[in-house]
C-alpha cells in the first residue's frame, strides 16, 4: 500500500509541476508576442476552462494524497521516506496551493472582470497582469517541481530502505 500511494504521489506531483512547467516554459512567453487584446482574452478564457474536474483532482487532490502518503509511510517505520513526502506536502502546499489561491486567482478573477481595453489600453492591463502573474506561476513551477523530487526521493527511500547518498 505504501509503495502504490507513493507511486499515485509522485504521478499527481508529476501532473502539477508539468502544469506549471507549461505555463511557465511556453504559455504566457507565447500570450506575451500577441496583441495584448488577443492575450486578455485568450488567458481569461484559459482561465475559465482550467476550472474543471481533472484540474481540480490533481490540484486539490494532490496535498491529501501527500500527506496519507506521508502517515502511512510513517506508520509502516519508513520514517525516512515519511519526512521526505511530509517535506514535499509542505513545499507544494506552501509554493504551489497558498500561492494560486492567494495571488494567481485573485489575478484571473479581476482579469476575468476586464474587457480588453476598458479601463486603460489593454497594453497597460496585459503587462500589469502578465509580469507579476508569471513571477508567482514561476514560484508555483519551483514548487511543485521541488514536491515532486521530494516524492520521487521518498519512493526510492521508500523501496530501497535507505538512502543512496549515505
Amino acid at each position: 500500500m505504501a509503495d502504490g500511494l507513493s507511486i499515485l504521489t509522485v504521478m499527481f506531483s508529476g501532473a502539477m509541476f508539468g502544469f506549471f512547467f507549461a505555463w511557465t516554459s511556453s504559455t504566457l512567453w507565447g500570450l506575451d508576442r500577441t496583441a495584448p487584446e488577443v492575450a486578455i482574452v485568450a488567458m481569461q478564457a484559459m482561465n475559465s476552462a482550467v476550472r474543471n474536474p481533472v484540474f481540480g483532482l490533481a490540484f486539490f487532490g494532490t496535498p491529501p494524497l501527500m500527506v496519507l502518503t506521508t502517515a502511512v509511510l510513517f506508520w509502516r517505520g519508513r520514517r525516512p521516506a515519511a519526512l521526505l513526502m511530509a517535506l514535499a506536502s509542505l513545499l507544494y502546499l506552501g509554493g504551489a496551493l497558498i500561492v494560486t489561491v492567494a495571488v494567481n486567482v485573485p489575478m484571473n478573477e479581476a482579469l476575468a472582470a476586464l474587457a480588453p481595453g476598458s479601463g486603460g489600453s489593454a497594453t497597460h492591463q496585459w503587462e500589469d497582469y502578465s509580469e507579476p502573474w508569471q513571477r508567482a506561476n514561476l514560484v508555483r513551477t519551483c514548487a511543485s517541481g521541488g514536491a515532486l523530487f521530494l516524492a520521487a526521493m521518498a519512493l526510492h527511500v521508500s523501496h530501497r530502505g535507505r538512502p543512496r547518498w549515505t
